[in-house]
């Protein structure tokens, strides 16, 4: 299952930094940042529930990118 987010973040580098977290958190089979759409797109394994997902998603971005926002 594939979902699409808002995002807010400030640059370039740090929608860079909030892929490459997302992409690591267990759950999620891809994920793609686009910083001048300011979009995520999250492509869930179909074992995990993508909100439970999406919390761990969330985490891990603040650890990397402290002033990011993911909307859900």
């Amino acid at each position: 299952m594939k979902k699409t987010y808002r995002i807010e973040v400030d640059c370039a580098n740090c929608a860079n930094k909030m892929e490459a977290a997302a992409a690591k958190t267990d759950g999620v089979t891809e994920a793609t940042v686009n910083f001048m759409a300011q979009k995520m797109i999250i492509e869930f394994n179909e074992d995990h529930n993508s909100d439970e997902v999406m919390k761990l998603v969330i985490k891990n971005c603040k650890k990397k990118v402290s002033d990011c926002e993911i909307y859900l």
